[in-house]
C-alpha cells in the first residue's frame, strides 16, 4: 500500500520569538522541516505540508527537498485534528496516511517503518514513555495492549495518572479510516480546538484495533522555544556521534563533534575534538581529523591526515596525503595522493600532483601542478585580471622557488626552476631556470651618509 505522509507545519511558535515558521528553526544545520521531510521522502516522497503562518517561506523551502511535496493550508489555528482535516485532502484512496510534525524532526526511519507495518489492522500510535508524564495524554489501554483512548492529565484517574505511555501525536492509518474519525471530531473544549488526540477513541469504539509502538523520548522530543531547539541540537549531535562510532570511528570526545550532513568512514578513523562535518563527507580507513577542522562535502582517501584548524570544502584529497595545519581548500581543489598542503596555504579549483608540496603561506588558484613539484614559501598564482580567470599550469618535478607571483595565463614546465622572488609572466620551457626580478643594487657607504 502506497504512504502517503502529512507533515503539520501551520505552526507559528511564538515562544521562538522569530519571524520565521517554527518548523524552519534549525538544527545540526538545516531546518528541522528539512530533517523530518527527508526522512519520511526515504519511505515515500508523497508529502502534504500543513502551513499557515510564514507559508510563502516554508513551501518556498520545500521545493528544494526533491519529494513529491503539495501543500494545504490551515485558514486558521483550530487544532492538530483540524490540520490533519485540511492534509488528507490531499492524498488519494486507498493509501495509508503517517502524520508527522515539523517541530519533531528527529524520528528515524527505523521507527516510522515499523509504526507503518503496525498499523494493517486500523490505526497504529506512536508513544513514548515518560518517568514523569505529568501535563500529557497517557495512553488507556485493553488487557491485549491495543489503546482505547488518550486521557488528558485533568481527565485522568488516580490510576490513569499513573500511566507512564504518553501518546506523541505521531500515528498511521488508512486514508478512509482516519477520514471517518476525523468526520467526528469536535470542538467542545474550552480552546474550540479539533483535537486529533480525540481520534484514538473514535476509531477504537468502531471496534478497530489501535496498535502502539514505543519510541525513545529523544525521538520525539519538538521545540517550541530556543532553549528547545538548543536541547534538540544536543540531542543530533549525540544521536550522530553515537553512529559514527558504532561504526567503529574513534571520536575523542561526542560532545564537541558536529554533524551536519551525512558521514560515510572507513576503518580505524580517529576525529579529534571541535570538528565540523557537513554536507556529504567520505572518510577512507586510518584518517585522522584534527581539532578544529571543517569538512564540507569532501572526500579523504586511505591514511590521510588533516591537521588542526584547517577547513575543506567541495574537495577532494588522495590516500596518504596530509593537510594542514591552517590550510584552506576550497570548492574544486584535488589534492592527489601523497601530496602536502601546509600551513596557510590555500586552493581552489585546482590540482596538487601525486606527492607534490605546497608547504607555507601560498595560494594556488585555477591551477595544474604535476607530480613531485615543490611550491615555495609565498607564492601566488595570479589568476585574476579583474574581469576574467586563467589557469596556471606547472609540470612534473619542477620547484617553484620562495615569493614567487605566477601571472596567468602562464605554464611552467616540467624539471624548471624559477627562482624565488620572481614574477613570471611568460612561460617557463622544461628543464630551464626562470627568473623575473629587478637586478640588485647596493649602495657603498649607505650607512654613513645618515650621520
Amino acid at each position: 500500500m502506497d504512504i502517503h505522509t502529512i507533515v503539520l507545519a501551520a505552526g507559528e511558535g511564538s515562544r521562538m520569538k522569530s519571524n520565521r515558521a517554527k518548523s524552519l528553526q534549525r538544527i545540526g544545520g538545516t531546518s528541522m522541516l528539512e530533517k523530518i521531510c527527508l526522512t519520511a521522502g526515504s519511505i515515500s516522497p508523497k508529502i502534504t505540508l500543513v502551513v499557515g503562518f510564514d507559508k510563502d517561506s516554508v513551501i518556498k523551502e520545500s521545493k528544494t527537498y526533491n519529494l513529491e511535496i503539495s501543500t494545504a493550508e490551515q485558514p486558521k489555528p483550530i487544532g492538530t485534528g483540524d490540520a490533519v482535516k485540511c492534509g488528507i485532502t490531499k492524498v488519494e484512496d486507498g493509501t495509508k496516511v503517517l502524520v508527522l510534525y515539523g517541530d519533531v524532526p528527529l524520528i528515524k526511519k527505523e521507527t516510522l517503518e515499523e509504526l507503518i507495518n503496525s498499523s494493517d489492522e486500523g490505526l497504529s500510535i506512536l508513544t513514548t514513555i515518560l518517568e514523569d508524564p505529568y501535563g500529557y495524554g497517557r495512553v488507556k489501554k485493553d488487557d491485549s495492549g491495543n489503546a482505547l483512548a488518550i486521557v488528558e492529565e485533568k481527565d485522568a484517574s488516580a490510576d490513569e495518572k499513573n500511566i507512564k505511555e504518553i501518546f506523541t501525536g505521531v500515528l498511521c492509518g488508512q486514508k478512509e479510516l482516519i477520514d471517518e474519525g476525523l468526520a467526528e471530531l469536535n470542538n467542545n473544549n474550552a480552546a474550540g480546538e479539533f483535537y486529533l488526540t480525540d481520534l484514538v477513541s473514535i476509531i477504537s469504539n468502531k471496534g478497530f484495533k489501535i496498535k502502539t509502538y514505543n519510541a525513545s523520548n529523544d525521538e520525539v522530543k519538538g521545540a517550541n522555544s530556543k532553549a528547545e531547539l538548543a536541547q534538540l541540537e544536543g540531542i543530533y549531535r549525540a544521536m550522530k556521534s553515537e553512529e559514527l562510532i558504532n561504526k567503529g570511528v574513534t571520536v575523542a570526545d561526542p560532545a564537541r563533534l558536529d554533524i551536519r550532513g551525512e558521514v560515510v568512514a572507513g576503518r580505524d578513523c580517529l576525529i579529534d575534538v571541535n570538528v565540523i562535518l557537513e554536507g556529504n563527507v567520505t572518510l577512507g580507513d586510518n584518517v585522522h581529523i584534527g581539532p578544529n577542522t571543517i569538512l564540507k562535502n569532501v572526500t579523504i582517501g586511505n591514511n590521510s591526515k588533516i591537521e588542526a584548524f584547517s577547513h575543506l570544502e567541495s574537495a577532494t584529497v588522495g590516500d596518504g596525503c596530509v593537510i594542514g595545519p591552517y590550510a584552506r581548500l576550497r570548492e574544486g581543489s584535488n589534492i592527489e595522493n601523497s601530496a602536502k598542503v601546509g600551513n596557510f596555504v590555500e586552493t581552489k579549483n585546482s590540482t596538487l600532483g601525486n606527492g607534490s608540496k605546497a608547504n607555507h603561506f601560498t595560494y594556488l588558484g585555477d591551477t595544474e601542478v604535476g607530480k613531485s613539484t615543490n611550491i615555495g614559501a609565498g607564492t601566488i598564482t595570479c589568476n585574476y585580471d579583474g574581469t576574467n580567470k586563467h589557469k596556471t599550469i606547472i609540470g612534473d618535478e619542477s620547484f617553484i622557488g620562495s615569493n614567487t607571483s605566477l601571472v596567468a595565463p602562464v605554464t611552467v614546465g616540467s624539471n624548471a626552476t624559477v627562482a624565488a622572488g620572481s614574477v613570471i609572466t611568460k612561460d617557463v620551457p622544461g628543464g630551464a631556470l626562470g627568473v623575473g626580478r629587478s637586478k640588485q643594487n647596493n649602495k657603498e657607504n649607505w650607512s654613513k651618509k645618515k650621520d
